[in-house]
Parts: structure tokens; C-alpha cells; sequence
């Protein structure tokens, strides 16, 4: 969660709610928190990879499993999208770094390199560090912006995006020690790490520049602190390109997952040496077309959209274990983040998950006719 992220989101959160970015964050951390302990109760209980994949499937049927798991490759693939334009925007050219970006990222995937625990260790703790400095170094009292209320929720939804990854021990169940104690200590905990710094980086960022510059600066954490800029950018493109090595390898192993169940044509399931080349590939051209035809603002709330509707899922699936409150909360609070992004967010998503439910739909009555 602490990496690219926070270097992207404030500013479109910024633009909606002005100061009340602060209030959209406890909100998307709220509901994030809802979500992750019920993530964490059904990784207990099914401590397979998968995540909601898996959780819908065994809890409310197989439509559910695999809705949840579109869902997840189209609001992942976004998310992709959103990240290479991240690095785009903090290396100075936005588009061009950004296909530059998935491109070699791609062909880096393909021939079998992956992110190492390692790797993210040296990310998360360059952007702490970036982070941390921008916190103590930034000075400015300036006026925070105005407090646009009719925006906090839609800036909640934003916001949420930065949160995304608090379920991937979840989603790696079967490799997780004691899972059934471990999962559920190990998502709160780390979400409310992340809660912490990010509202520190917010309220630094707000304190020194106020919501209007945020809003408008291409690259927003570098504009907080100007003396500071080489550095924050130099972390931000490190983050960026650490969550995009990691997200093209999820998205293109779900891909390859959803393949095999053949709910996505059979071809992607090719692996050569390992790797699904064919999924990598198809995964790196999805999002080149989005970069080339998408803003920052827009595969964001795309991507929250899609996502928000997979953690639905999940809250249901809980509800159904016999918890009821949170996963209530979560439900609901999905619903609303989810319906107050952007519109043209909301129509994409809504067609997405409209045409995947479609194809399942017609798949299950062309199996039902074969002889």
C-alpha cells in the first residue's frame, strides 16, 4: 500500500474535495478497514489463493467467484494504467514514460523476472524515507483550500485506490504461516500503518501548499516541497515502477487462472517456461491502450469502481460466515464510494462488469446446449 499510490491520488482527491481531503481519507480508510476484516475472516476460513475469486465462489456460487474475479483483472489492469502515468507524470513526459514504462516491464515479466520480497523492501523503505523527509522538511502555513463537502465522498472513492493491496495476503493464502492467526492480525495492522503516514503526507501536503496547488500540480508531492523535488520524483517513478512490475504479474497470473476455469479464452492459459507469455503480452497492450486513451483522474475512479465492487462481493461472502456488522458496513460503504466517482467512472464500470456477466452468462447456455 505505502508506494505509488500516494504519490498519484491527492491531487485528483484534492481537485473534488478541496480540504476535505482529510475527512474523504478517514472515510476510504473506514471502509477499507471494513473490507480488510472481512477479507481476513474469509482467508481463515479458505486460506487458498485466489482471494474473492475463491470467496465468492464457495460462499454464494460460481457467477459470484467469477464476477469478482473480472472485476479484479479490469480494475487491476486500470490500476496499471493509472501507475505507469504515475511514473510518467513524475519522470516529466506522462504518456511517453508511461508506455515506455509497460512496455519494458512487460518484456521483463515475459522472460521470467519477478518483484522479490526484496525489491519491495528497497521501495517501501526509499518512499518512507522520501516521505518522511517531505513530512519534516516542508514548512508553509498556507490557507488549506476550501471545504467542498459535495465532493468528500467522491474523493473517498479516489482515495480508496491508495489503499488497494491490504487484501494481498489474502490473496496468498496457501503461502501464509498460521494463517488463521496471522491474516487477521496482519491486515489491520497494516492498513492502519498506512492510514498513519498517509494522513501525515496529507496534512503536510495541504499545510504547505494548500488543496488548489495540490490539485493542479502535475506531480503533487513535488510541488509540497520544491527544494525537495528530485528526490520525490526519483521515489515516486521507483514506486510507480515497483507497483506496475507487481500489478502486470497479478493481473497477468489471474488472467492466467480465469483462463484455465476457461472464463477467459483458452489461448491466455498458454505458459512457456513458467510464464504466461500470452496473458503477460495481452495485459501490456490493455494497458498501453489505456494510457494512450485515459487520464490520471479517470483509471483511477475506473479502477476504484471495479474494485470497490469486488470488496462487495467480499462483504457478502463474509455475511454469510454469520458475521454481520462489519461486513454490513463494508457493503454499504462500497456502494456509496463506488457510486460517487466520477460518472463517466461509473458508466465504464457499470458496462464492464455489465459485458462480463453477459459473457458468462452466454457461455453457461452454449455449455448447456453441447452435446
Amino acid at each position: 500500500m505505502i508506494g505509488a499510490g500516494v504519490f498519484a491520488v491527492f491531487g485528483p482527491a484534492a481537485a473534488v474535495a478541496g480540504s476535505g481531503l482529510l475527512l474523504a481519507l478517514v472515510i476510504a480508510g473506514f471502509v477499507a478497514y471494513c473490507n480488510a476484516m472481512s477479507s481476513a475472516w474469509l482467508a481463515a476460513r479458505y486460506p487458498e489463493s485466489g482471494g474473492t475469486y475463491v470467496y465468492g465462489r464457495e460462499r454464494l456460487g460460481p457467477f459470484w467467484g467469477y464476477l469478482a474475479g473480472w472485476g479484479f483483472v479490469v480494475g487491476k489492469t486500470a490500476s496499471c494504467a493509472a501507475m505507469a502515468m504515475t511514473f510518467g507524470a513524475y519522470a516529466g513526459q506522462p504518456r511517453l514514460f508511461a508506455v515506455l514504462a509497460v512496455v519494458a516491464l512487460t518484456a521483463v515479466n515475459v522472460v521470467g523476472v519477478q518483484k522479490s520480497v526484496l525489491l519491495t523492501k528497497v521501495i517501501v523503505t526509499i518512499t518512507l524515507l522520501a516521505l518522511g523527509t517531505v513530512a519534516v522538511t516542508a514548512d508553509g502555513n498556507a490557507d488549506f483550500g476550501a471545504f467542498k463537502a459535495g465532493g468528500v465522498l467522491q474523493a473517498a472513492g479516489l482515495l480508496f485506490f491508495a489503499f488497494a493491496g491490504y487484501a494481498r495476503i489474502a490473496t496468498l493464502g496457501e503461502e501464509v504461516r498460521d494463517p488463521e492467526r496471522t491474516i487477521p492480525r496482519a491486515i489491520p495492522l497494516a492498513l492502519g500503518i498506512t492510514l498513519a503516514v498517509y494522513a501525515v503526507v496529507a496534512f503536510t501536503a495541504l499545510n504547505a501548499v494548500g488543496a488548489d496547488v495540490l490539485a493542479s500540480a502535475p506531480a503533487p508531492l513535488a510541488a509540497v516541497a520544491p527544494d525537495l523535488a528530485l528526490l520525490i520524483r526519483v521515489s515516486g517513478c521507483l514506486a510507480a515502477l515497483g507497483a506496475l512490475l507487481g500489478l502486470i504479474l497479478g493481473v497477468s497470473r489471474t488472467v492466467l487462472a480465469m483462463a484455465r476455469d476457461r472464463h477467459l479464452p483458452p489461448v491466455l492459459a498458454t505458459v512457456h517456461n513458467g510464464v504466461p507469455r500470452h496473458a503477460e503480452v495481452v495485459v501490456g497492450l490493455v494497458v498501453i491502450v489505456l494510457v494512450l486513451v485515459a487520464d490520471l483522474r479517470g483509471a483511477i475512479g475506473f479502477s476504484s469502481f471495479c474494485v470497490l465492487g469486488y470488496y462487495a462481493i467480499t462483504n457478502v461472502s463474509a455475511w454469510s460466515l454469520g458475521r454481520r456488522v462489519v461486513p454490513a458496513l463494508g457493503l454499504l460503504g462500497c456502494a456509496v464510494l463506488a457510486f460517487s466517482l466520477p460518472i463517466a467512472s461509473v458508466a465504464a464500470g457499470v458496462l464492464v462488469l455489465a459485458l462480463g456477466a453477459a459473457g458468462w452468462l452466454t457461455r453457461k447456455v452454449l455449455w448447456s446446449r453441447s452435446p
